[in-house]
């Protein structure tokens, strides 16, 4: 449900929000790990509101994080089923919080990090008005595997302008994941680009913000930042 996710909040730097920006929590972290990120980003984006929602469970293996579906690595469609299972209170979220900061939909940026990002390009691709860009950090496209169903497949994917930033030293999510993503979302249709940091392991480093933080103000059509 719509009221079981809620999460930090950082108010639009001019006083009147026109976009929104959502940032989505990787495996055991939770709305606070990402949500200063906002305010790095707010000179850049200054109309933007920042929200970073909690995931709904609490975190196998780690008690004071969350997840947005379990982890086991014992079901090969683990992550296809969980982001499917998460995705409509997801969905429900986002819609509520666009009409809470009076934002319209295509003004909508999902930004994500690990699991999160996985749940930023499920969610991303599904909404019913195409948001304005996903940004993923260290994270993957998932699709099905085998035989398994799209439960989605009759719906058109939106295609919102992507980005993917990922560390070629990724000891969690290997750095071949991001080319596999990049594959698989072209196959899509999708419009890609990526960007990969040398020597980076499994988290986000200051080029990788920098790129961020452009592709978002580029998507929301303001000026490029300096």
């Amino acid at each position: 449900m719509a009221q079981d996710l809620n999460g930090p909040r950082l108010d639009a730097k001019s006083g009147t929000a026109k976009q929104l920006v959502v940032f989505l929590h990787g495996f055991g972290a939770d709305g606070n790990d990402l949500i200063e990120i906002g305010r790095q980003w707010q000179p850049w984006l200054p109309d933007a509101a920042f929200v970073s929602p909690h995931a709904p469970e609490p975190c196998i293996g780690a008690p004071m994080g969350r997840q947005w579906f379990p982890l086991t690595r014992m079901d090969p469609n683990e992550r296809w089923n969980g982001v499917c299972r998460a995705h409509p209170a997801l969905d429900a979220f986002l819609d509520a919080e666009l009409a809470r900061q009076g934002v319209s939909p295509d003004n909508l940026a999902l930004v994500g990090f690990s699991q999160g990002t996985m749940m930023a390009l499920h969610a991303g691709l599904r909404r019913r008005v195409q948001p304005a860009a996903v940004l993923g950090f260290s994270g993957l496209f998932v699709t099905p595997a085998g035989s398994v169903p799209d439960p989605v497949a009759d719906a058109p994917l939106r295609r919102p302008p992507v980005l993917l930033v990922h560390g070629d030293a990724d000891e969690v999510i290997p750095a071949q994941a991001l080319f596999m993503s990049a594959e698989a979302l072209a196959k899509a249709e999708v419009p890609c680009q990526w960007h990969l940091s040398a020597g980076l392991g499994h988290g986000i480093d200051g080029e990788g913000l920098r790129q961020g933080g452009v592709f978002l103000a580029q998507s929301f059509g303001l000026p490029c930042p300096a």
